[in-house]
């Protein structure tokens, strides 16, 4: 009787031990952006780094590096915090607790510039400052801005049709659009007054 009991224990042991994984994987399948999210909270970082419509995401739990896929369609999208920040559909990285390196997929804009975003870097979390690292300098934010997840809104071509985004406009003076395209090719475009009244 003792070994029966033993035998049905170690089978039930088994048959939950082989659930648990999938159960786990289903999970993480069903709510992408919410593990994305956890995975930033649990880092000392804010969880609105990243703008809302999180479809897909992984990360090597040993080096931190992650990648992520926005809903969006193919083109990028812009959210508005002090500046607007522009996300890439595909953007990749590596989380360490209150920083983010080697990102890619995310720019900054600085006037009419778009500065790509190497790193993200929370300074102490009591001073409530966040750092950008562009490149040469840092820009510095307020943590506040990045509380929640944002709206993630579809660029605009050199043309003003929203979901184009292979084109990004450095000037628009009403009559006059000056864009660069993705193989940087800088483009003019002169508008009629009825053309630009269609455009905005």
């Amino acid at each position: 009787m003792a070994l029966q009991n033993q035998t049905t224990t170690i089978a039930m042991l088994i048959f939950f031990a082989s659930l648990s994984p999938n159960t786990a994987d289903e999970i993480s399948q069903s709510s992408p952006a919410a593990s994305f999210f956890d995975v930033l909270s649990s880092n000392g970082l804010p969880i609105g780094l990243f703008p809302k419509g999180i479809s897909d995401f992984s990360i090597d739990p040993t080096s931190g590096a992650f990648r992520l896929r926005l809903l969006s369609s193919p083109s990028p999208c812009d959210a508005n915090f002090e500046t607007r920040v522009r996300y890439e559909r595909d953007i990749s990285g590596s989380v360490n607790y209150g920083r983010i390196a080697n990102l890619s997929g995310v720019s900054t804009q600085e006037l009419f510039l778009w500065l790509p975003v190497k790193g993200v870097q929370v300074d102490i979390p009591s001073s409530g400052l966040i750092y950008f690292d562009v490149g040469v300098v840092s820009k510095q934010f307020s943590l506040s801005y990045f509380e929640t997840p944002k709206d993630c809104n579809a660029v605009e071509d050199a043309d003003g049709d929203a979901g184009g985004g292979n084109d990004v406009v450095l000037l628009d003076d009403g009559g006059v659009r000056i864009a660069e395209s993705q193989s940087g090719e800088f483009v003019k475009k002169r508008f009629t007054n009825q053309e630009q009244r269609a455009v905005s």
